[in-house]
């Protein structure tokens, strides 16, 4: 029911505005306001400048063409895009079984080691600061499927292979999930180390009054602690590896037979071999709704566990 405003109201709100405008109010707003625009403008302009070239076709040379909804049509029935999403999914499930606990295993390791932590933590985060092109380049030497090849020739002293590595369509995205394990697990690791430091040191003085070993207090005490970072980290891992690009992209372009093609290698070839431009910026418009999905779908899935 509508409400008239009694003159005390008005009157009250009218000094509220004068006190507001005395105190640099209005300042602070025309202050902010470059630093807005600016962050809007490069921030969410490029964002929306993708959903229009989506519907464009354009090679960012010749005048753009409006064609709709015809590059999403053109992309979803791609027969390599149902291999790129099954690469990726494999590789995304590769990733979180192998690759998702060997970082919380380095930092639980390290935080439990009193004196000689810190040289364990700058052992694992190594990896973090060598270039990931020269970290690529070296595994992909590494896995050279000759039988003098690194690898081939430690698993030669045990008698096996020697194996093709990234030649072969079975083991070459298994490969290319070892060497980006390898590659994230330091940087990972340092952000479990910080979250452990929150962990109250009583609860770990009680476990071992009772008895409880390392195995047990990680379980029952470390890990429930930490578990809203670790359900965090476990969505941002799920984020990073559907976009991945760089490794297949170096180490075998999207082969043997696409066994390694990824989306974001799709829309690679779409944009700079293909030329057409607004098909890949509609297969990163439909990535993009995709994660934004799963992002929502998995809060509500954990937040009952976060807490």
């Amino acid at each position: 029911m509508f409400q008239l405003r009694t003159p005390k109201q008005n009157r009250s709100s009218a000094r509220s505005l004068v006190t507001w405008y005395r105190s640099g109010g209005l300042s602070a707003i025309l202050f902010a306001l470059p630093l807005l625009l600016t962050f809007l403008y490069f921030s969410w302009g490029p964002i929306v400048r993708g959903l229009v070239l989506s519907f464009q076709k354009t090679n960012l040379v010749a005048p753009a063409e409006w064609v709709g909804w015809a590059n999403f049509s053109y992309v979803l029935t791609d027969p390599q895009l149902p291999q790129a999403a099954l690469n990726t999914l494999y590789f995304a499930f590769l990733a979180l079984v192998f690759g998702f606990p060997v970082p919380l295993f380095l930092a639980v390791f390290v935080s439990e080691l009193r004196k000689t932590g810190w040289l364990y933590n700058v052992l694992s985060y190594l990896p973090a600061v060598v270039p990931p092109v020269a970290a690529i380049l070296l595994w992909k030497f590494f896995y050279d499927p000759s039988g003098s090849g690194v690898f081939n020739a430690v698993l030669g002293w045990f008698g096996l292979g020697p194996y093709a590595w990234l030649n072969s369509q079975s083991l070459a995205m298994p490969a290319i999930v070892l060497e980006a394990t390898w590659a994230g697990a330091g940087a990972t690791s340092i952000i479990y180390l910080a979250a452990l430091t929150g962990v109250r040191t009583e609860l770990y003085e009680a476990a071992e009054l009772d008895g409880s070993g390392i195995w047990s207090r990680v379980w029952h005490v470390t890990l429930p602690q930490i578990r809203g970072i670790i359900l965090i980290m476990m969505l941002l891992q799920l984020i990073g590896t559907f976009q991945v690009f760089t490794e297949p992209f170096l180490f075998t372009g999207g082969g043997p037979n696409d066994a390694t093609l990824s989306i974001l290698l799709l829309i690679y070839r779409y944009a700079f071999i293909n030329g057409d431009f607004g098909a890949a910026t509609a297969l990163s418009v439909l990535l993009a709704g995709v994660l934004c999905l799963l992002s929502v779908v998995y809060h509500f899935a954990t937040r009952r566990w976060s807490n």
